[in-house]
């Protein structure tokens, strides 16, 4: 998605959401969700503003874009992370929500994350839990890291309908990205043991 997309999108679930209610806090919980998606996918992609950059690096011209379409009313004008807490904060609650997502694959997960990069082993923590994801060679890597995830998913509550939605989900944008699977995507499972 690129930086003309995204007011599009925004604007569509905007009306789509006045339509059900004209609840201002739900329209702003909206835009920050969006900000935020960006926001995070820029961590991930990189930030590059560049006009020739690759589409999905040009999440400033996104968020630039987003913001000219944006309601005055749904604009925040100051950050809203507490800048005054203390890193082991962060390190706790993440490592905790970490572990709830991973559960009994917690502890290779995390060696896995130390040993390929130790700041990445860091990361899940001191973000509170958000993992990233490097594109390696190898379908077994990515196959076992979306297990991880759909595990995850419905060990922090999701419904097996919710989970089995945002796999399809993922597959479709990804097949319409061009990515071609080597290998079958696992399923989500029906049970999940929720060990923390």
């Amino acid at each position: 998605m690129t930086g003309k997309e995204v007011p599009r999108v925004f604007k569509y679930a905007l009306k789509d959401l006045q339509a059900e209610n004209d609840k201002l806090d739900d329209h702003r919980l909206l835009a920050r969700k969006v900000r935020d998606a960006l926001f995070k996918a820029g961590m991930v992609a990189g930030y590059a503003r560049e006009y020739k950059a690759h589409p999905s690096l040009q999440t400033i011209n996104s968020l630039v874009a987003l913001h000219e379409v944006m309601p005055e009313e749904l604009r925040d004008t100051k950050t809203l992370r507490r800048t005054d807490i203390p890193i082991e904060f962060y390190e706790k609650t993440g490592g905790a929500l970490f572990r709830s997502i991973y559960g009994e694959t917690t502890e290779s997960v995390q060696g896995l994350l130390d040993t390929i990069y130790p700041d990445m082993g860091n990361s899940p923590r001191v973000a509170g839990g958000v993992s990233f994801t490097f594109r390696q060679d190898g379908s077994q890597i990515r196959l076992v890291m979306i297990q991880w995830h759909l595990d995850g998913a419905r060990r922090r509550g999701a419904t097996i309908e919710e989970a089995r939605t945002v796999r399809t989900m993922s597959m479709e944008v990804a097949a319409l990205s061009g990515i071609q699977w080597r290998d079958g995507v696992p399923g989500v499972k029906d049970f999940i043991e929720n060990k923390q």
